[in-house]
């Protein structure tokens, strides 16, 4: 049995927990505030984290694989190699150039902070010309790279609605509207696993915005 570590507010948490719901694997989950972490597990104190029967693994993008490799059946990743490899890039893409740009809004949009307007300025330009370029990867039909869901859709269920969110609440306006996410979440969310990810997901969130107001009163 593994165990997953962190909590299902955290986007990184739930493309990890969507993955090893789809696939069917044994596993359970360990509630842990950062300020809770264990650095021997995550040495940056970062969640989530994974426990296995070998050790402890962090990095969401690493426990993916690991999932895959060690539990191949239902595989989120094609067996052709390119294939294969086209569904790993796009949800690189989407941690990397989408969800980590958007990142620096989150402060100012989502926990009472502020973000210099010169930062806001800088991440609406990055994000436009790479919100751009995701457009000519992403293909919606009805997956996010294909025919098939695959750990990319993992990955995006997670980050696509912050994305969203974030940049309507900064901007006053989604910067993906011009692609067909909303239909494509729409669709995702017709699934026994997206639904129990989205769930748990509410009520982790209204959780941590109990502990955050606790800590500030």
């Amino acid at each position: 049995m593994i165990t997953l570590c962190g909590f299902s507010a955290s986007n990184y948490y739930n493309k990890v927990k969507l993955a090893l719901l789809e696939k069917g694997v044994p596993f359970q989950e360990s509630e842990v505030w950062t300020s809770e972490v264990d650095t021997h597990a995550s040495p940056l104190g970062k969640v989530p984290y994974l426990l296995t029967p070998s050790g402890a693994l962090c990095e969401s993008t690493v426990m993916l694989d690991y999932i895959e490799q060690q539990y191949p059946a239902h595989p989120l990743v094609p067996a052709d190699p390119f294939q294969a490899a086209k569904v790993r890039e796009l949800a690189t893409y989407i941690d990397l150039h989408l969800e980590l740009v958007a990142r620096n809004l989150y402060k100012e949009a989502f926990f009472g902070g502020k973000v210099s307007d010169n930062l806001k300025e800088k991440t609406a330009t990055q994000l436009k010309k790479n919100i751009a370029a995701f457009a000519s990867l992403a293909r919606f039909t009805p997956f996010i790279g294909g025919d098939t869901f695959s750990l990319a859709d993992c990955t995006a269920v997670a980050h696509l609605p912050l994305i969203s969110t974030a940049t309507k609440i900064i901007y006053g306006q989604d910067f993906l509207s011009e692609l067909p996410v909303k239909e494509y979440l729409r669709h995702l969310s017709t699934r026994a696993t997206v639904t129990q990810v989205n769930a748990d997901r509410k009520v982790s969130a209204e959780k941590m915005v109990a502990r955050r107001q606790a800590s500030q009163g």
